[in-house]
């Protein structure tokens, strides 16, 4: 039956011949197929041609085509041609590595190595020179300020001598600060005549500077600015109005005469006598409608005080006699940030938040010039030296320190290496330099002249530094920290900070107050956020006593060059306040 079944459908033609035999799996050559199967090629053998670049020696005989035949796919960009994966970093295919490092950190581990040669990574790894990461059990310059007194002279790198400033080349030529610092292995003996000319743990550094993009390009000629202001007023809108008593005396002198007839003798020199902390007060000049900025006692004789107010006005007063209002100077449209007598008195300079910084004669209040980068100045001060007295230096909001001309209005120098706005500047070494702090929490020291720091002081504790005061001594400097202090730096040669003397107990956080020191030396004195004026003993540290002197922050104070015991107070309600 199943034969039968199996005949009747096997074809449904009646005139089919018998079943076909059993087909085969040879296809004939005619026949075109969609998916030929490739492969022909051992696997073992197409694994083995998958061979590294690097590769010397192959386990096979490759064929000519193999070997000929071109790399396809991407290069890996993180992988060097040994194939060893490479570290993301800083190039110019834009690959970087990300890392979450704060300023302080950074900073340590930079000064770290720079000054010891070794640092940690990220990771907490010790790089660099695992020697002496051993020999200082891997501490950072910072952990390194608590060892004793043996173990820091140990770390003190030498320094080459500064030569002969009378010989200009070969042996024994001068090289000031740019003196090199010998290696740790350096001779005994050059150890031993080189003695105190190392640097400690706050060895100076060179910073990268950010360089910041400014599409308006610094004009060169200090005259060549735009308008002042939003109200239109420009160039040449300067008035001045007197209200003194009487302009001239019967001898036909003005304000400008240095009077005879007190008790007192105004041309001695100053700092010849013994100061002391006054006590009670004794006069208020009051004419400025918004905040003191800014006090200045006429240079040597102290017999004028000129002040600067929030309210755009620039006055000079009487201190003796009538202690009348001589003068208003009108020429900014915004506050008045700063003001600097030139060494005779005869002329003033102003800075302002109207970007511009003017030039006035002290007697006639007529403004000889104007100057503007077109930046705010934040500090200004002439040069004392007698041979540079028609120069001055302006700290600016862009970071950089900018010198100018008086006599031709033009900018001869730029120092720019700060990386925030400049606070103060102060002139030492018998004017020959100039220390500036800045919001970038550091201190520099220049040469005159040369745009390149001597000096870079930036500790992780260090505070911005608002306000400075030379000694009479010229030996330190007095700056008010931002973490209610006033700290003392050495003006000399190393610029060093005296750990001995910082001055406690009064609160300046977060306003501008002023630092000032008495003629002999012996006091220094600070206002107060909270309305007072304190005063310290320079050697003791001590404070003395506290006066109340406003009911708002005072954050501007002067000591009267040839008074014993005067000082003058600036505060926030506008007054001026004449101590004794």
């Amino acid at each position: 039956m199943a034969s039968l079944l199996g005949a009747h459908y096997d074809s449904s033609d009646d005139d089919a011949t018998a079943p076909a035999s059993k087909p085969t799996n040879s296809t004939p050559a005619t026949t075109v197929v969609a998916a030929p199967d490739v492969s022909v090629e051992d696997p073992m053998r197409q694994q083995l041609a998958l061979t590294k670049p690097t590769d010397t020696a192959l386990s096979y005989n490759i064929t000519y085509d193999d070997l000929t035949r071109p790399t396809e796919g991407p290069a890996n960009p993180f992988k060097n041609p040994n194939g060893n994966a490479l570290k993301r970093k800083n190039i110019i295919t834009g690959y970087a590595e990300e890392a979450a490092v704060s300023e302080s950190t950074f900073n340590t581990q930079h000064r770290t190595f720079q000054s010891l040669g070794y640092t940690r990574g990220a990771d907490g790894e010790i790089l660099g020179d695992l020697t002496r990461a051993d020999q200082f059990g891997g501490r950072d310059v910072v952990q390194m300020r608590h060892l004793d007194k043996e173990q820091s002279e140990a770390l003190r790198r030498k320094r080459q001598r500064k030569g002969d400033p009378s010989i200009v080349d070969g042996p024994g030529a001068y090289k000031g600060p740019w003196a090199k610092y010998r290696d740790d292995d350096i001779a005994l003996e050059e150890e031993a005549a080189q003695a105190g000319e190392g640097l400690a743990s706050d060895e100076e550094y060179e910073e990268d500077a950010i360089a910041t993009i400014d599409n308006t390009p610094l004009p060169k000629l200090a005259t060549d600015y735009a308008d002042e202001g939003a109200d239109g007023n420009g160039a040449g809108t300067e008035s001045t109005e007197f209200h003194g008593s009487q302009q001239f005396d019967y001898q036909g002198r003005t304000y400008m005469h240095v009077p005879q007839d007190l008790d007192v003798d105004l041309r001695k020199e100053p700092g010849s006598w013994r100061s002391y902390v006054p006590k009670k007060h004794v006069h208020t000049w009051k004419s400025h409608t918004k905040p003191i900025t800014a006090l200045r006692f006429f240079p040597s004789s102290g017999h004028l005080l000129l002040s600067s107010s929030a309210d755009t006005k620039i006055k000079i007063w009487d201190v003796y006699h009538e202690r009348e209002l001589l003068r208003t100077y009108s020429g900014h449209n915004k506050a008045v940030t700063d003001i600097t007598f030139n060494p005779d008195g005869t002329r003033f300079l102003s800075a302002s938040y109207d970007r511009q910084m003017k030039l006035w004669d002290t007697e006639y209040g007529k403004c000889i010039g104007r100057f503007s980068t077109g930046k705010i100045p934040h500090v200004i001060k002439f040069n004392p030296s007698v041979d540079h007295s028609h120069e001055f230096v302006a700290g600016m909001s862009d970071k950089k320190i900018i010198q100018f001309d008086t006599r031709s209005g033009e900018m001869v120098q730029e120092y720019d290496h700060h990386l925030g706005p400049v606070n103060t500047i102060t002139f030492v070494d018998e004017d020959r330099r100039f220390i500036t702090t800045s919001d970038d929490k550091s201190l520099r020291a220049w040469e005159y002249n040369i745009p390149v720091p001597i000096k870079f002081i930036a500790e992780p504790y260090m505070y911005s530094m608002v306000r400075a005061a030379p000694h009479p001594s010229g030996k330190y400097v007095a700056f008010q920290s931002g973490d209610n202090q006033i700290v003392v730096y050495a003006s000399t040669d190393r610029f060093r900070q005296n750990r001995k003397k910082s001055y406690r107990g009064h609160n300046t956080a977060g306003y501008a107050v002023d630092v000032a020191i008495s003629p002999d030396g012996q006091f220094v004195s600070s206002g107060d956020t909270g309305g007072f004026v304190c005063f310290w003993d320079w050697k003791t540290c001590k404070m003395y006593h506290k006066i109340k002197a406003s009911d708002g922050p005072v954050v501007a104070t002067q000591w009267h060059p040839q008074e014993t015991s005067k000082v003058v107070t600036g505060a926030l309600d506008g007054l001026i306040k004449y101590w004794d």
